[in-house]
């Protein structure tokens, strides 16, 4: 008799996506959360995973006790009960330390790009060999038989600390996450530690100086654009269909690969994938077959077309995302006004990025801002105020009430890019409303 996993905040985007894939394996998979929808619950819904409300009469001895990290004893009855009876649990990353020793492991590390590589490692290698993996996006698919296991090895709190996977990407470090890292050095310390509990090979992005200063006696193989990487992007082409590059290993050909995505950031992080195929001795050119037909992950740089109104959703969050992201745009739809709809997330991020904030908004035509989103593990103390943002913005912007986007359609044939971790989708999905109300009307 196969034992029963209970996911206490299953709705999580790491939740979710390991209790699709222990799922697929075969288990008996359940979890609890609150009532408001999160998008991570179509997938669990879709494959039968029962989502049930938070109650103690979850909680049985013999299952296997997951917990979310949000959720303590002093805000979750759950896990005050599993405290009070003793009963032992672990926290998503405990349990994933333990379960990537069944394969071959792969971690996709970085202060971002971790979920796009991640997916791009993913779909190409599922179609290689029987592979597990999740994907920060709510994504999981699991192999009882799988040879490898890709997996988004994350910086917060050292959570990757109980991580040992034989091969690990880093795609940059950058400073985030302001409640628990005191400032880049500690964030630097936090990921060559990690570095240094990989077994066989570690893929570090070279123009990236912190990664340049990683002291690890694990063999570090860089990748990037430049002359002194090990592997190397040439010839690069950017069109409106996505990016084309050769790559390099030393002076080794590859092949030539085409990624359906765009922005400088997505061939860094094809490159990167590229570069541990060509460890693990999988075919190049299939390879490449397989990386043209990636079509991306869930909220990074997702896009709808409703009437001649491009909407694209991602998760940016952070100054270095939202300037790839708009980057992206651009590469895409140079000819087109761009519109940047962004809700900072977190009242320390916001306080500690107001200025870098400003600076990345700018490359966008027109800014519109929503309030702040504050997290479950912060208190506002009323220090900064999105309006506070909104002043320091040279381009126009304006703060938008969640309960009227109307703003919005003075933009004509424009491209709007939503933007945040937060609750963004509502002011999204209430536009996408109006433009739909709109398109019928006229037709």
């Amino acid at each position: 008799m196969s034992k029963t996993y209970h996911f206490t905040g299953i709705k999580g985007a790491g939740m979710s996506a390991l209790a699709l894939l222990l799922h697929q394996m075969g288990e008996t998979v359940q979890g609890s959360d609150q009532p408001k929808y999160y998008f991570t619950q179509r997938g669990l819904e879709k494959s039968g995973v029962p989502i049930l409300p938070f109650d103690v009469k979850n909680i049985k001895p013999e299952f296997e006790l997951i917990v979310g990290n949000a959720f303590r004893p002093d805000n979750n009855v759950e896990v005050a009960f599993e405290v009070n009876n003793n009963f032992p649990y672990k926290r998503y990353h405990e349990f994933l330390g333990e379960f990537m020793t069944r394969f071959t492991s792969i971690g996709v590390a970085g202060a971002h790009g971790k979920t796009s590589t991640t997916g791009m490692l993913s779909h190409i290698l599922s179609n290689l060999e029987d592979t597990s993996f999740l994907i920060g996006d709510g994504t999981g698919q699991g192999h009882k038989n799988a040879k490898y296991f890709v997996f988004e090895s994350d910086e917060y709190e050292r959570h990757f600390k109980p991580y040992h996977p034989e091969y690990s990407i880093i795609t940059n470090v950058d400073f985030d996450h302001p409640d628990y890292f005191h400032d880049i050095d500690d964030v630097f310390s936090a990921f060559n530690d990690y570095a240094n509990q990989v077994k066989n090979a570690v893929f570090a992005y070279g123009e990236d100086k912190y990664l340049r200063k990683l002291d690890t006696k694990t063999p570090v193989f860089y990748y990037g654009l430049e002359s002194n990487d090990d592997y190397q992007a040439r010839d690069i082409v950017r069109t409106t269909t996505g990016s084309d590059f050769t790559a390099y290993f030393h002076d080794e050909k590859l092949g030539e690969f085409h990624v359906p995505a765009y922005g400088k950031h997505n061939i860094a992080n094809a490159l990167a994938v590229v570069a541990v195929l060509h460890q693990l001795q999988e075919d190049m050119v299939k390879s490449a077959e397989y990386l043209a037909t990636f079509k991306g992950v869930k909220r990074r740089f997702s896009e709808k077309i409703i009437g001649e109104t491009v909407v694209i959703d991602d998760f940016a969050h952070h100054p270095t995302e939202i300037e790839a992201t708009l980057d992206a745009a651009r590469q895409k739809y140079p000819d087109r006004e761009i519109v940047a709809v962004f809700q900072p997330h977190t009242f320390s991020r916001t306080i500690a990025y107001l200025d870098d904030f400003a600076e990345v908004l700018n490359h966008a035509d027109t800014v519109y801002l929503a309030e702040i989103y504050g997290s479950a593990r912060e208190v506002d103390h009323h220090d900064i105020n999105v309006r506070d943002l909104a002043a320091k913005i040279i381009q126009p912007a304006t703060v938008i009430p969640e309960n009227d986007v109307s703003p919005l359609l003075d933009h004509e044939k424009a491209v709007f890019v939503f933007m945040g971790a937060g609750d963004i989708q509502k002011y999204e999905y209430a536009f996408e409303e109006l433009l739909s109300q709109l398109t019928e009307s006229v037709q």
